[in-house]
């Protein structure tokens, strides 16, 4: 029980990534906050991991209203007392997302899509900081990508209608620089701040194609594409105090993609 008494913060808590590492933090004794900015399916999967809500707290949040990311902090004070880590988990991204080539580009979209992801994490992590510091302590983690850390392999994506677009490698790489540049400047107040960056997550729901997968799995060691499942054990080791001389790390999970 890893994380017991412990009060976890994740948003995006209702996505594919964020209901896997809710469920986790559950599991190791610790009580999860599932923020997202959709009430109907941070519900349902409250109602899912923990179906006596005893462990868990759902609360709406938008990570690019800093009003809204205030006044979800105090609810969870309130509730609480205390808050012990925030993971930045949270995907938001305009309807064109993935669609900028970067020969035929949309700068608008680029622009507005670096505000909600990369802004919308910046702007949390201040706000959350704000409240660590008063209380002494705190624990920010961050969800990345090991396209914020290599280049992208471009030739997995032939013959598919996939591709990776240069709006995500700069996001994540921006987050990769955040994670290490808080760590520095909130040296000695308590907080740690990391990241995580994963490699390609399999999506049950909307699986990728198989060429892609088959090309995929050569470049790694054992498996190939993950579940969300595989994150879970960094994720943990990052919040629990096993890691409490850890501090500006970006931790790769990605069976080997990038060697």
């Amino acid at each position: 029980m890893l994380l017991q008494n412990k009060v976890i913060v994740i948003t995006g808590g209702a996505g594919l990534i964020g209901r896997s590492i809710s469920q986790a933090i559950i599991q190791q004794g610790g009580t999860v906050v599932i923020a997202d900015i959709s009430e109907e399916l941070g519900l349902k999967v409250q109602t899912e991991i923990d179906p006596t809500r005893s462990r868990s707290l759902f609360v709406t949040m938008d990570i690019t209203s800093q009003a809204n990311i205030t006044q979800t902090i105090e609810k969870i004070h309130q509730h609480y007392g205390r808050i012990d880590a925030l993971v930045n988990n949270a995907y938001p991204r305009t309807k064109n997302w993935g669609k900028n080539n970067f020969y035929h580009f949309d700068f608008e979209d680029f622009c507005e899509n670096m505000r909600l992801q990369l802004g919308g994490y910046v702007l949390t992590s201040q706000q959350f900081a704000l409240y660590f510091k008063n209380q002494g302590f705190g624990n920010i983690v961050s969800m990345s990508s090991i396209m914020g850390v290599y280049a992208p392999k471009f030739e997995n994506y032939e013959g598919t209608d996939m591709d990776s677009v240069i709006d995500y490698s700069i996001i994540k790489a921006g987050i990769n620089h955040m994670t290490r540049w808080m760590a520095k400047y909130l040296a000695n107040t308590g907080i740690r701040v990391n990241a995580i960056a994963p490699g390609g997550i399999y999506n049950q729901a909307h699986p990728q194609p198989q060429s892609f997968l088959e090309k995929y799995r050569k470049c790694c060691t054992s498996k190939g594409m993950m579940n969300p499942d595989d994150l879970n054990g960094t994720l943990i080791y990052l919040l629990s105090d096993m890691s409490a001389c850890v501090n500006g790390q970006i931790l790769v999970v990605d069976d080997g993609w990038g060697l």
